[in-house]
């Protein structure tokens, strides 16, 4: 085992070289592989070249040089494309944070039976006044950026839930395909994440609708992992156990508490007040977000409403 295997237990490292093909012998060959294909792209500005930061590609694209490079080169050209929306990327942002503290994410404390982190998502928390689905799609960036400097996550992967109970007609409608396309750029093709399940539960009519306006940008692999349980929790304790479930999610588990997440990367900011008002973030795909719901339906008062002056 070389540094670079540091943190793996034994199990991660037998399923890292099993599932992943990953070689403690040719671990810095394949890791400069990748880095001497930099050159090919010069219009990109390849800001971490280390070795640890390019391993997390290969683990991602399960060794395989060409392709590792490739999501690489996306992850750092999605960023460059959009400036703005990677512009004081922190929890500390006010709109970031809170989305955050509605729970988007939620972060899960146990893993699941494969090692795998679980996010939750409670769609309806969603507060259309006080923060845009761009601010969402950060938040849920930053986390993952956090959540993958582990290298157990990065061999084991994620599993999302997504919760759309009491999510309405009219916050669905401000999904447009240009926001949705957008979130699929930044987490299937420019993240170097293993997403090992993607499950919608509690989805209406209206979100099978949007499914099937984006199930072209989704690659084959991605749509295999779409599991779609509508009101059958049954079916989605079949492949996530319910004892580490919330009892929100028909888990044996107590009702998840919205800001667990947030406090964990927010700390002592938790608590300090910031007014913000969605209409004044700037951002490149700003055309996309026109018109935002003033109010929503919640499942959470972690926070207290903001008023913005207009």
């Amino acid at each position: 085992m070389t540094h670079l295997q540091a943190g793996l237990s034994p199990e991660t490292l037998e399923k890292a070289k099993v599932e992943l093909k990953e070689n403690p012998d040719t671990l810095h060959q394949d890791i400069q592989e990748v880095r001497d294909m930099i050159i090919t792209r010069p219009d990109i500005g390849f800001l971490r070249t280390d070795d640890a930061f390019i391993l997390r590609f290969l683990r991602a694209r399960k060794f395989n040089h060409f392709e590792a490079f490739r999501l690489l080169a996306q992850y750092f050209e999605y960023r460059q494309q959009n400036l703005d929306m990677f512009k004081n990327l922190k929890a500390t942002d006010p709109g970031i944070k809170q989305a955050l503290k509605d729970g988007f994410p939620g972060v899960l404390s146990n893993l699941d039976r494969y090692g795998r982190k679980i996010l939750v998502l409670f769609a309806a928390n969603w507060d259309q006044s006080r923060y845009t689905f761009v601010d969402i799609l950060r938040a849920i960036l930053l986390s993952l950026e956090a959540m993958i400097e582990d290298p157990e996550l990065q061999v084991n992967g994620f599993v999302l839930i997504i919760d759309w109970s009491n999510f309405t007609f009219k916050q669905a409608s401000k999904l447009t395909p240009s926001m949705l396309r957008l979130a699929i750029e930044g987490l299937q093709d420019s993240f170097p994440a293993r997403f090992g399940g993607i499950h919608f539960v509690n989805q209406p009519w209206y979100i099978h609708a949007l499914y099937t306006v984006i199930r072209p940008f989704l690659k084959d692999k991605t749509r295999k992992r779409i599991f779609m349980h509508g009101n059958n929790l049954n079916s989605l304790h079949q492949l996530i156990l319910p004892e580490i479930l919330p009892s929100e999610l028909g888990g044996m588990l107590p009702p998840y508490d919205m800001g667990t997440w947030a406090r964990t990367l927010l700390d002592h900011a938790y608590d300090e007040d910031s007014d913000y008002c969605p209409e004044s973030y700037t951002l490149s795909v700003k055309d996309l977000e026109k018109d935002l719901s003033p109010k929503t339906m919640k499942r959470s008062v972690t926070a207290a409403a903001v008023v913005c002056d207009v």
